[in-house]
């Protein structure tokens, strides 16, 4: 099993395991650093779906920081089974709805709206081109997405990046409705 730490939060530095999936990179420390550092560190009372779980590190460190209520899809067994491991381990299994499925039958399906999309896709498969007719339907008009890729983006449907980085091969950004405020 590989690991992960929770870097802010109620769970600060509590480790979370994954198993070895295709296209499963976890975000480095750094860059969930960053991220919840726009994001604003806490995040009481805000509800957030991350469509790539994974090792789960952007949804259990979302819940870490106050997150009302977290959704974490993924569409592996083993790689749900093991979010559902952590999520009992650290006492967050009534804070996490896990679900396992396709990101885009999630998206098309999903009954209520998120105040923060997490969409960190394994690359070079044209997910977030699939996602972006989803988006409105499944984001708060005023809500954020982050999103990791293997090249720079300027949106995804009407969210125009505002901000936005770079780590070894990984671009990530922050994107609003609207109009972009020049991303940095």
């Amino acid at each position: 099993m590989n690991t992960v730490r929770i870097i802010g939060g109620e769970w600060r530095r509590r480790v979370l395991r994954f198993p070895d999936s295709p296209g499963l990179r976890p975000t480095p420390d750094r860059v969930r650093e960053t991220l919840f550092n726009w994001l604003g560190n806490d995040l009481s009372g805000l509800s957030c779906l991350d469509l790539f779980a994974g090792s789960g590190a952007l949804g259990f460190e979302a819940a870490s920081r106050g997150a009302a209520r977290v959704t974490l899809v993924d569409s592996s067994p083993k790689v749900v089974a093991a979010l559902e491991l952590n999520a009992r381990t650290l006492g967050m299994a009534g804070r996490l709805e896990i679900v396992r499925s396709d990101a885009v039958r999630f998206a098309a399906s999903a009954r209520s709206r998120f105040d923060v999309l997490f969409l960190d896709p394994p690359f070079n498969e044209g997910w977030i081109e699939r996602l972006a007719t989803n988006v409105p339907a499944i984001l708060a008009a005023d809500g954020v997405i982050y999103v990791e890729a293997e090249r720079a983006l300027d949106g995804c449907g009407d969210w125009r990046t505002v901000r936005r980085g770079r780590a070894g091969q990984v671009y990530y950004h922050l994107m609003r409705r609207g109009e972009a405020d020049g991303a940095e």
